[in-house]
């Protein structure tokens, strides 16, 4: 088995449609995901999301982010800023693929969660 920190699979094109919101990442194996830009913001690797170590932060109301930039990141990675300034997150390949992979459970906790702290997708 792979380390989890290992890059499996690398992407072959990254493209961002900025009419659907979201980032379409391609990889060398044939897989494509397409990644909305709010599951992106509210999974951001960033230590502000993913909570310094005291549990995962829950973002509400960024429904309507965007995306400003895609910038590389050695050959590993990509850095994005969103449109409400969000710039901290590296999206590893690794992740990338995680995020893909997991779309529908990830995107079905956070739902959850945001319905249990009372909080919105809306801005």
């Amino acid at each position: 088995m792979a380390s989890p920190h290992e890059t499996v699979h690398w992407p072959t094109e990254i493209r961002y449609k900025s009419a659907e919101k979201a980032l379409e990442v391609d990889f060398d194996d044939g897989e494509c995901y397409h990644l909305p830009v709010e599951f992106l913001r509210v999974e951001s690797p960033s230590a502000e999301v993913m909570g310094h170590g005291e549990g995962k932060t829950i973002v509400p109301g960024r429904r309507a982010v965007g995306i400003m930039e895609v910038e590389p990141v050695g050959n590993y990675a990509v850095k994005i800023r969103f449109d409400d300034l969000h710039d901290t997150g590296i999206y590893s390949w690794t992740y990338l693929r995680y995020l893909g992979e997991g779309q529908k459970e990830i995107w079905a906790d956070y739902l959850r969660a945001l319905e249990e702290k009372g909080l919105s997708r809306e801005p």
